[in-house]
Parts: C-alpha cells; sequence; structure tokens
C-alpha cells in the first residue's frame, strides 16, 4: 500500500467517465442537465449510483427524506463515519458538474480506496443528499436541513411545487423514502467537493479552494397585491400596479446590496406576474430577493432594511405586500483541523490553492451544525453555474478528488 503522498491519487479517467455517464440521464435542451429532485430522472439517477456504489462494495441506507448513505466499512465497529458527498439533483437548466462532482468523487475516493487495499478505523459514507437545490421544492438544502434539525418533517413532506405536488407524495412516488429515522446517524466529520460556482479561482489560478466559510442567506418571498385592470383603458393615475411595485423593489434591493460592500450580494431570480396577460395589469406579484453575506451583522440589517423600504413603496402605490422567509442559515464557520487537512492535502500534492468563501449555500452549511464540517472547490469556468454551459476541466475535477482522498483517507484513520 503507498504512503500518503504524491503517488496517492484517484483515477481521473474513471471519475470523468462517471460524470459524464451520470450527464446522460435527465439531459438538458442545451447541452447541461434538468434532473430536478423527486422526478423519474432523479430516481433514475438514483438507481445508477445505488449500481456504481454497490459494485463498490458499499451498502445502502435511505431515511425518511429521500437522502442515500452508502457505506464503506471502517475496521472498528464502534467509530463513527466519515461522511463525503453532495447531490445529484438539478437546476431545470443546470449543468453537469454542479453536486455531482461532490457525490461521484466521493465515489471515486472509495472506488480508488479498494484499488489500494486500503483500510480505514472509521468507515466512509458516501451520500446522496436529496433536494439539495430546492428549486422543485423550497427550500434549498431541504434534507440536510431536517437531518440537522433546521426543519421538521412534516414541513419538508409539505413542500409543493408549482404545480401543487408535495415533497411527501412524490418522494413515495418515485419510490426512494426509506425507513431510517432523519438524523438519526451520527458523523465523525464531513466532507464536501463542489465546483465553485464564481469565478474567483479560475481568475487566481488556482486549482484547489479551501473553504473556511460559507455566506449566510436569506429568501424573501413577497406577494404583492394590486388590481387586475386593461393596460389600455385604465389611466396611469388610476392604476394599483403591483408590477411597478415589483420594478421599485427590485432596484432598491440593489441600492440596499450596494450599500453594504464589500462581500454582500443581492437580487431576484424568480417571478410570477398572474395573470400574465399582455394587456392585463397583474393583480399578483410573486418573487425572491436573494441575500447573501458572511457577515451576520450586514444579513441582519440587510433584511431589515429591504423589509422596511418594500413596504414603503407598496404603500405609496397603493399595492399589497406580504413577506415571508422561505429559505435561510446563518454565515457557516467550517471546522478548522479539518480545513488544515484540506490546505495539507493539496500542497502535499503541490496543487495551487488560495482560501476562498463558499457564495452559495451547500449540505455542508447544514452538516456543520450536527459534526466537524468543511468544503473543497475546484474552478469553473467563467465562473458559470446554475446555467447548461457550466463547465470544467478533467483535470480540475481531478485535482480537487485527489486532495478529497487525502483529507478522508486522513480523517478516517488508515490502517496497516
Amino acid at each position: 500500500m503507498p504512503a500518503a503522498g504524491e503517488n496517492l491519487k484517484i483515477n481521473g479517467e474513471r471519475l470523468w467517465d462517471s460524470l459524464m455517464e451520470m450527464a446522460k440521464i435527465g439531459p438538458g435542451v442545451a447541452g447541461g442537465n434538468n434532473r430536478q429532485t423527486l422526478t423519474d430522472e432523479d430516481a433514475e439517477g438514483r438507481k445508477l449510483f445505488q449500481e456504481w456504489c454497490e459494485a463498490a462494495g458499499c451498502t445502502m441506507g435511505v431515511d425518511q427524506m429521500g437522502t442515500m448513505f452508502m457505506t464503506r466499512p471502517g475496521t472498528d465497529p464502534e467509530a463513527l463515519p466519515v461522511y463525503v458527498g453532495s447531490h445529484l439533483d438539478t437546476q431545470p437548466t443546470g449543468g453537469k458538474y454542479d453536486g455531482v462532482l461532490g457525490v461521484l468523487a466521493a465515489l471515486e475516493v472509495v472506488r480508488t480506496m479498494n484499488d489500494l487495499d486500503i483500510k480505514t478505523k472509521h468507515p466512509i459514507v458516501v451520500t446522496n443528499w436529496a433536494n439539495e437545490e430546492g428549486a422543485r421544492f423550497a427550500p434549498a438544502m431541504l434534507a440536510s436541513g431536517v437531518f440537522a434539525g433546521v426543519h421538521s418533517l412534516d414541513y419538508a413532506y409539505n413542500r409543493t411545487d408549482l404545480e401543487g405536488a408535495s415533497y411527501g407524495a412524490e418522494l413515495q412516488r418515485i419510490g426512494w423514502k426509506g425507513e431510517e429515522e432523519v438524523g438519526a446517524r451520527k458523523m465523525h466529520a464531513y466532507f464536501e467537493y463542489h465546483i465553485e460556482q464564481g469565478p474567483i479561482l479560475e481568475a487566481e489560478e488556482k486549482s484547489i479552494g479551501v473553504v473556511t466559510h460559507c455566506q449566510g442567506l436569506w429568501w424573501l418571498e413577497f406577494t404583492l397585491t394590486g388590481k387586475e385592470a386593461h393596460t389600455g383603458s385604465t389611466p396611469m393615475a388610476m392604476r394599483v400596479n403591483a408590477g411597478l411595485a415589483m420594478s421599485r423593489i427590485l432596484e432598491m434591493v440593489q441600492e440596499v446590496t450596494m450599500g453594504e460592500q464589500p462581500n454582500a450580494v443581492g437580487g431576484v431570480g424568480q417571478m410570477q406576474f398572474s395573470p400574465n396577460s399582455r394587456n392585463v395589469l397583474p393583480g399578483k406579484v410573486v418573487f425572491t430577493v436573494d441575500i447573501r453575506t458572511p457577515d451576520q451583522a450586514k444579513l441582519d440589517r440587510m433584511r431589515a432594511e429591504i423589509e422596511k423600504r418594500a413596504a414603503a413603496i407598496c404603500d405609496e402605490l397603493g399595492v399589497g405586500c406580504s413577506v415571508e422567509a422561505v429559505g435561510h442559515f446563518d454565515p457557516v464557520t467550517f471546522a478548522p483541523e479539518l480545513v488544515e487537512k484540506v490546505r495539507s492535502a493539496a500542497e502535499t500534492l503541490g496543487y495551487s490553492h488560495m482560501d476562498i468563501i463558499s457564495g452559495a449555500g451547500h449540505d455542508a452549511c447544514w452538516a456543520a451544525k450536527v459534526a466537524p464540517a468543511t468544503m473543497i472547490m475546484c474552478p469553473c469556468v467563467g465562473g458559470l453555474s446554475h446555467n447548461e454551459a457550466e463547465e470544467i476541466s478533467p483535470e480540475w475535477a481531478a485535482a480537487g478528488a485527489d486532495v478529497l482522498l487525502h483529507a478522508v483517507v486522513e480523517t478516517a484513520e488508515i490502517v496497516e
């Protein structure tokens, strides 16, 4: 068995082949993927992942949220497992790597350990968290949130998509509702490998992002109530225009966010007009404001200011306004001892690296509430993600997986 040095690396070609094979399931319309959670395509991807993991000697557990836990045993039956994973679900117009890279790289870690006959004291659990994206059922990171005790199981089961289908019913329909109690498992540590979803690593020409923190966020869903009226025959001064209120709120969100620079972001990515007709003023507009920062004080201040100013905007226009927080987590500081393992692995392997803050939320944010956790990132071309044009290179994928292998093996403790 080789020592844990530069000669201990994953099979990059096998990892890449797995990524391309998984990408065949739920293909998008422009080269990416549409494998949204609890769809038939999600079920098909889960089945392939199960087959691969069982071929690698792992045994499967599935909890009541549909999260898959594939276990490679350790030598000590009393030792808590090291969990490694991410998610297989995608955005409606998602890429081939967001989330999927972390799951299949975790599987590749196990495959490489098998190839090299590496035994560890602690078991390794390759994890596919359900509904990380939140694209179909808000909020994001739903299953890991239930695991960490942030959400109740009933709350999760009652989340509905735009067609009114519930999470619980769809989980049952696709056949992936497990019997295992959510959150009953205990973790020794948790690692998650992910594409950066931003432009920093590529711009800085670094192969590895050593993730020290994750931004906190609020998703604030606004429902504005105006009065449906003909756009051609209703005088401007007599309109109760929910669309106009929304446009002013969007501009205000930009102003508030710019006023909190640096290290604060905000915007709107989803909106619905009703009745959404060319010549009818909207009677109702629903949209979600997404604000993020690694600074807790800024996060609290941004939310309060946006809600206060939105109410004033709507009052001026006579538009009704209600706000619901549909997603939230506080800024996260990842476990320093695991962060150092990642940094050390990158140095051992000779990969360029830098400390980085995750701009996006991940399952690791909730895992960090119940166990030491951290993340590894690789660059993505142009920082583009949540887009079918999302791209990485095989070399980037392999480098991060190599670092993951070293950090996981060290944490799980090699047994000679």
